[in-house]
């Protein structure tokens, strides 16, 4: 198998996740402060950012940095209030 077939797996399935992630939230299945949709952000991401920096796509790259960036401050807030009101 190619790496070039291996990137756009990778891509694809990045892809994939953040869109199953908005179609989750978008119709009221997960909030968007949920554990599970921050995972699926940040796998997919994760993964984009293999192909597009592949790809020298860097602008792209950019946009899921920034993006997983915003995954974790969201899940960094709602650790914190857990653990406020459990206080």
């Amino acid at each position: 198998m190619s790496i070039n077939l291996i990137v756009d797996i990778v891509g694809w399935i990045g892809a994939a996740l953040i869109l199953i992630a908005y179609f989750l939230v978008s119709t009221r299945r997960v909030e968007g402060n949920a554990l599970f949709y921050q995972i699926l952000n940040i796998f997919g991401s994760v993964f984009l950012i293999v192909n597009t920096f592949y790809y020298r796509a860097f602008p792209s790259t950019f946009v899921n940095i920034i993006w997983i960036a915003i995954a974790f401050y969201s899940l960094s807030g709602v650790y914190r209030m857990r653990k406020a009101q459990k206080q």
